[in-house]
């Protein structure tokens, strides 16, 4: 036993795919121990807001700052004036300013707002420049006003006599203050999702729940899979045709369409974790009770399993003594991949709407479903359902690397 150990850890796949599969485990349990809140906890009011650290405005604004010789209008300046903005410029500064396109760098924020503020005429009259046109001219104009201003904000606070508003404190362009002095702060590494929460801490939380369910699921097939398996390669005979019958008609059968009628019929209600879980085990067993069948197949007649016959001993001991120890590698193996495959299936029924009917607790598949009901692809929220991607391809592919390297360590037609 010691030295099969030894084998498995010196299978270079087996060990890159064990140590991605730990590193993803031990974020699941060290994770929460430092972030208690509830994962499900709606921090935001909107939806999809992006990653980055987030401070109080009110807080900032009362805060004693510090002046800087860096002025604010360049960095608003590049905020309000997008693509689309410095086209329709570029545009006028040709058209109606006669500006040789040449001498026009789009990429140059500061060069075209200079040549805009120089050629920009509102009282123009040109051909081809329509009413609306001239309207959109203006409001780009604007908001290049507003961006350079530096007269600063004023803040006013109401008068504890006269009721009436009175300036407090004005902050300047120049003005800043050190984000370490504001206690109201909060890092979303990973944005917030559509119900405005914390995507990091969900889908550590998301994680752990699908994993639990590929977990349960693997060991349901896995064990339903094992004993239908021996009894039919064993026994053979009525046994085994009636165990195959079974096993072909749920094979001929997509396992997915079965899965998605039973969870159906199952009703909303009742589709918990434990109970998609349940189901999907119950639905993946064929092909490991044919893989089983054959190996049992090809050792009922060994010379040991008729040494056992021989001997009188019963067939649940010949079976789980002198042939269930020779299958127990491919039994491991059969086992990790069904986990992978239960936790594909979560994600592939939540994805459709036949996941867990939950709000007590997300899984990978139901952040999937969340960001493509709330169209998180098309808007640009990549935050919202990129991770979850990269998570559940590490998990299939650490269990697959692991796979692979044990078959290589117990195939001896693989072995170098």
């Amino acid at each position: 036993m010691k030295n099969t150990i030894k084998q498995v850890f010196h299978s270079g796949k087996f060990l890159v795919g064990f140590i991605i599969f730990v590193l993803i485990l031990a974020i699941c349990f060290i994770y929460p121990v430092f972030v208690t809140y509830d994962p499900l906890e709606m921090i935001g009011a909107g939806n999809f807001y992006k990653p980055g650290t987030y401070v109080s405005q009110e807080e900032a604004a009362l805060n004693e700052g510090y002046t800087l010789n860096m002025d604010a209008s360049e960095s608003r300046l590049a905020t309000a004036l997008g693509v689309e903005e410095l086209e329709k410029m570029q545009e006028y500064l040709i058209k109606y300013a006669g500006i040789a396109e040449k001498d026009i760098d789009v990429t140059d924020t500061e060069a075209i707002v200079e040549l805009w503020q120089q050629n920009y005429n509102p009282d123009m009259k040109a051909k081809g420049l329509t009413s609306a046109k001239r309207k959109a001219y203006r409001r780009l104009d604007a908001s290049i006003e507003n961006a350079m201003k530096s007269s600063g904000v004023i803040i006013a606070e109401e008068d504890a006599e006269s009721g009436e508003l009175k300036e407090a404190k004005t902050i300047k362009g120049t003005g800043y203050v050190n984000t370490k002095d504001i206690v109201n702060k909060r890092t979303f590494i990973l944005g917030t999702d559509n119900f405005g929460r914390d995507v990091l801490t969900e889908l550590v939380a998301a994680t752990k729940v699908s994993l639990r369910i590929g977990l349960i699921a693997g060991l349901i097939a896995t064990a339903v899979g094992l004993i239908l398996g021996l009894v039919a390669g064993y026994v053979g005979g009525v046994v085994d045709n009636i165990i195959m019958f079974l096993t072909n008609l749920f094979t001929v059968i997509p396992s997915f369409i079965i899965l998605i009628l039973i969870s159906y019929s199952v009703g909303t209600n009742a589709r918990g974790v434990m109970m998609v879980a349940f189901i999907i085990g119950l639905t993946s067993w064929p092909w490991t009770t044919r893989s089983v069948r054959s190996q049992v197949i090809s050792l009922r007649n060994r010379d040991h399993v008729n040494l056992s016959k021989l001997s009188g001993h019963s067939m649940f001991r010949i079976i789980f003594t002198d042939i269930l120890p020779y299958i127990a590698s491919y039994v491991v193996m059969a086992m990790i991949l069904q986990i992978s495959s239960g936790i594909l299936s979560e994600a592939q029924l939540s994805m459709i709407g036949l996941g867990p009917a939950t709000t007590k607790v997300a899984t990978l598949g139901l952040m999937m479903n969340w960001a493509m009901q709330y169209a998180a692809h098309l808007n640009g929220s990549w935050w919202a359902y990129f991770p979850v991607v990269i998570v559940i391809a590490l998990i299939s592919f650490s269990l697959n690397l692991m796979n692979t390297g044990l078959d290589q360590v117990f195939n001896p037609q693989l072995r170098d």
